[in-house]
């Protein structure tokens, strides 16, 4: 956290990918740094209103700040080249969180441009943490042992 470097959740839907960055995130707030959390698309959003608006330096560099900036991804081509302003300006500076169900080689279908998708992966992957949650889903696991006590009854 404190060199800057990424961190990379990817799993199937359930297995506890947003769990796991709140608690990051909360133990992060605990010690008295700033954590941010947006959707990609939300951000995307609020990043393309700052361009149109001519204030999108001041937004990049409000988010080059913060300590832990974490959140999704699904994008299409400006919201890839957004995105990627972000992941430069923060590179190697201040850590960066991502969650997603997609692994490494389905990218390209999140990021709408092929050579902006490489370099975003190139950046947000130097020196990353990354987990791998896996594919059973929590939820689904546990509607199947509640379905299976009450059949027991």
């Amino acid at each position: 956290m404190r060199e800057g470097r990424p961190l990379v959740l990817i799993g199937d839907s359930g297995t506890g990918k947003s769990h796991l960055l709140i608690g990051v995130g909360t133990a992060i707030a605990e010690a008295g740094m700033s954590v941010r959390y947006t959707t990609t698309s939300a951000l995307v959003n609020e990043l393309a209103e700052a361009d149109a608006a001519r204030r999108l330096s001041s937004v990049i560099a409000r988010y080059s700040k913060v300590d832990l900036l974490f959140g999704y991804l699904n994008l299409d081509k400006k919201g890839t080249r957004l995105l990627f302003q972000i992941f430069t300006e923060r590179e190697e500076c201040k850590a960066t969180a991502v969650a997603t169900n997609s692994p490494f080689a389905e990218w390209d279908k999140v990021f709408a441009d092929p050579r902006l998708c490489a370099s975003i992966a190139d950046r947000i992957t130097f020196r990353c943490t990354l987990i791998q949650t896996g594919t059973d889903s929590y939820r689904y696991q546990a509607t199947e042992a509640d379905r299976r006590a009450k059949t027991a009854r």
